[in-house]
């Protein structure tokens, strides 16, 4: 996260202190999990690791943050993403206000 990461995710799954095997899942920051975006944004490992009582697996994915300039994430904003502009100034019509009809 101090690298310029949005959100974080750990998935570590088999058999960790027991006879049966768990998952485990730990997150951290704001993550996407559906739609086009995540194909941008979304980073992800999986790894295998053998152990004397089986195997664990281990998946690890990195939300990245939107750069303008595309080198450390996606150029594309998120689309849920706004930005408030300032009101324009009102400008004088020269008449009298338009009540209906």
């Amino acid at each position: 996260m101090e690298s310029g990461a949005k959100g974080c995710e750990v998935i570590v799954s088999g058999k960790l202190r027991a006879a049966r095997a768990k998952a485990m899942k730990f997150k951290d920051g704001y993550m996407i999990s559906s739609g086009y975006p995540v194909n941008e944004y979304i980073t992800g490992a999986v790894r295998h690791v053998l152990l004397r009582q089986g195997v664990l697996g281990i998946k690890v994915k990195i939300m990245l943050d939107w750069d303008p300039t595309g080198k450390q994430g996606p150029k594309t904003p998120l689309p849920d993403q706004i930005t408030v502009h300032q009101p324009k100034d009102d400008e004088d019509m020269g008449g009298k206000p338009y009540v209906g009809k």
